[in-house]
């Protein structure tokens, strides 16, 4: 029996209660601290194929980031969104008494791991970009094609056609997208506060796009990362394919770059062994 649930044997979900929010993570292993952070709409199931394995280098935490999933939902009345995700991870990193942590980020989480380690290099051990957002593409900000669609529809109104349409975008192929997790999904946005939170987000990110405008990372920023990183891509990424992960790559000195093959937005969740390999290999300074 395959289920996120048999890969998470081992392993535990804890709540931790910081100065400001309430973070939920998924949580194993000993060691130094590896933070696994989603991309938008998701939630820490998006690594619970990783979460265990990866523990035996690493104490791992895959967390739901604010607004997401069963962390703390504060009202958002602006664009002031990656300022405050920022703050989010500084919160729970406290709350659980990491000073510096490894971090990888997928997406969105990508995105705020950048800006982490930009305004708080000190917090920042070894950095993962996994298939992130937050590169404007010719200098401009660039939304995944279909992406905004996919997501206002199974939000407004959520069932699980619409989710598993939604979610089928992540995957190279459709059918790798698994029953459970449409489930997990359709669960989580069916609560009518999450809706709330999700739908505020998913119109300042996927819509209006001012906080893409305000905080992309951009060549002559991204530069003055310090962390050791690797940029992680997949040969299907949509919209964004390997040269722009290459392009990322070689603006940040000494960065490493990656590629995994048959996979889309969610390489963790369709080639978990290779990907757990070459983020530990990284992390260890094996490559």
């Amino acid at each position: 029996m395959d289920t996120l649930w048999v890969d998470m044997l081992g392993g535990q979900t804890r709540f931790y209660d910081g100065a400001r929010y309430r973070t939920r993570a998924l949580e194993a292993g000993t060691g130094e601290p590896l933070l696994l952070l989603h991309g938008i709409g998701g939630h820490a199931e998006t690594f619970a194929r990783n979460v265990v394995p990866l523990s035996r280098n690493f104490h791992v935490y895959a967390i739901d980031l604010l607004w997401h999933g069963f962390s703390s939902k504060p009202l958002l009345e602006d664009f002031e969104t990656i300022p405050r995700f920022v703050d989010h991870i500084l919160d729970f990193m406290d709350a659980a008494g990491i000073d510096r942590a490894h971090v990888e980020g997928e997406s969105l989480g990508g995105w705020i791991a950048m800006r982490l380690a930009l305004w708080h290099p000190d917090r920042i051990n070894r950095l993962i970009l996994n298939t992130t957002a937050g590169w404007p593409i010719d200098g401009k900000p660039s939304l995944p094609p279909g992406l905004a669609e996919r997501s206002m529809k199974g939000i407004a109104n959520p069932d699980r056609d619409s989710i598993r349409h939604r979610m089928e975008w992540l995957v190279a192929d459709p059918s790798r997208m698994t029953d459970e997790m449409v489930e997990i999904r359709y669960r989580i946005w069916s609560d009518p506060e999450t809706r709330l939170a999700l739908e505020n987000l998913f119109r300042a990110h996927l819509v209006d796009g001012t906080p893409k405008v305000k905080y992309d990372v951009h060549p002559e920023e991204i530069g003055k990362i310090r962390a050791p990183t690797m940029v992680l891509w997949t040969e299907h990424n949509p919209g964004d394919g390997p040269e722009v992960g290459r392009d990322i790559a070689n603006h940040i000195p000494g960065s490493v770059f990656a590629l995994i093959g048959d996979a889309g937005h969610w390489p963790q969740f369709e080639k978990p062994e290779e990907h757990d390999r070459i983020v530990t290999n990284f992390l260890l300074g094996r490559s």
